[in-house]
């Protein structure tokens, strides 16, 4: 059992943007099937992710064969890593990846907002979610364009999401921790996140176990 503890507003400062991370959850034993989403890391600590999701009616599970059908709305739910990632790396003992993402200079505040504003846009004109076209990673894939046109291209594993890494390492999305494999084994976060004793700062936690930021330099 898990309690409940909605925040009604929270403040962010797009200023304090420090970085933004790409997680791939594997869900399932399929190894392209997998769940990404972005998380925003301010510099005070406060780490927001943003996930396109299916909503799904009460007690009914989620089938990609019910999502090319319009059984489901397309939703942006916004959380606390902690909450987010947690759920997955600790209640549901997922594997889990995380990638420090590379944009250039300003798109990382560009892609927040256009994410707030989608976030919006949805409660207001909601939109089918689509197993194939229009999912959580190519709803990311949109976002990303939409900031930077042309930035990803249109590629297979857009489809599988379980096998994007490889593919955001080739075109730069992502910093390269030692080449695919290497970047694969530091980026691993459910082993450390199922340490966390939930005292602690689970964010913290983390990113002590990931590589130091690059990306200042690069710019």
């Amino acid at each position: 059992d898990r309690d409940e503890n909605w925040i009604d507003e929270l403040e962010i400062d797009t200023e304090e943007l420090k970085d933004i991370w790409f997680i791939v959850d594997h869900f399932h034993s399929l190894h392209g099937l997998a769940h990404t989403y972005l998380t925003f890391e301010f510099n005070d600590g406060t780490c927001l992710s943003f996930s396109f999701e299916a909503r799904r009616r009460v007690k009914h599970r989620y089938h990609p064969w019910d999502g090319l059908w319009r059984n489901y709305e397309l939703y942006l739910l916004v959380a606390l890593e902690s909450d987010m990632t947690g759920l997955r790396t600790n209640a549901r003992g997922n594997k889990d990846y995380m990638f420090r993402a590379i944009t250039p200079p300003e798109k990382d505040k560009h892609m927040l907002l256009r994410m707030a504003e989608k976030a919006n846009n949805l409660a207001q004109n909601p939109e089918w979610y689509h197993s194939l076209l229009t999912t959580c990673n190519t709803s990311i894939v949109r976002m990303v364009n939409r900031v930077t046109p042309g930035r990803v291209p249109f590629l297979w594993r857009n489809f599988l999401p379980g096998y994007t890494p490889r593919a955001a390492l080739k075109l730069g999305l992502i910093e390269d921790w030692g080449g695919l494999e290497a970047t694969l084994e530091k980026a691993r976060i459910d082993v450390v996140a199922q340490q966390w004793d939930g005292k602690g700062s689970y964010s913290e936690m983390l990113r002590r176990h990931l590589p130091a930021s690059t990306i200042q330099e690069q710019q």
